[in-house]
């Protein structure tokens, strides 16, 4: 396998592109992406036996199961990210080793249920916040030590919208791969 066939599979969606200018419409569209994740993982998802949730989106890569937990432990961490920005000036937000956290025990349960039902309450509260951010708030930032650099709320809804669709897109690749490659 090529380093251009593993890229394609580690980033099937490409990687994020910030855009010169954050439209309110690409805002929109964005936080659109975020509240339809979770039924968008839900109802892939749903049929899967325990054997496909093992199936691997790229080699050396997590499997479907531990791409699902991910999700819901990423994004819990991203609405305390966006409430710290809201309410603290240029707050440092804590980073987490995402990779360990993959293999711990809950990140490796054969039930997925657990991490699909955070993911709804997740991402319903996230929406509700989000589309009540207002133009001035949009410009809040919180600092990243681990990338050393401020990201700035509208940014971060692209980040996580866009984190959505690249793991979606990561369930999908092992379901046509049946984690074959």
């Amino acid at each position: 396998m090529t380093t251009q066939d593993l890229y394609k599979l580690r980033f099937p969606i490409g990687e994020f592109k910030k855009p010169n200018c954050i439209s309110s419409e690409t805002i929109h569209i964005w936080i659109s992406d975020i509240e339809h994740f979770p039924s968008e993982i839900e109802k892939i998802t749903k049929n899967l036996s325990t054997n496909s949730l093992n199936w691997q989106y790229r080699p050396e890569g997590w499997n479907i199961k531990q791409v699902v937990h991910h999700c819901a432990d990423s994004h819990m961490n991203s609405i305390i990210r966006f409430k710290l920005a809201l309410t603290e000036d240029d707050p440092i937000i804590k980073p987490y080793f995402e990779d360990r956290w993959a293999h711990l025990i809950d990140g490796n349960d054969d039930n997925i249920d657990h991490s699909l039902n955070l993911l709804k309450g997740l991402h319903a509260k996230l929406g509700q916040l989000l589309k009540h951010i207002s133009k001035e708030e949009l410009s809040r930032e919180f600092i990243h030590p681990e990338h050393g650099k401020r990201f700035r709320i509208d940014e971060t809804i692209g980040i996580y919208a866009w984190h959505s669709n690249h793991h979606l897109a990561h369930v999908k690749q092992a379901i046509a791969h049946k984690g074959q490659f």
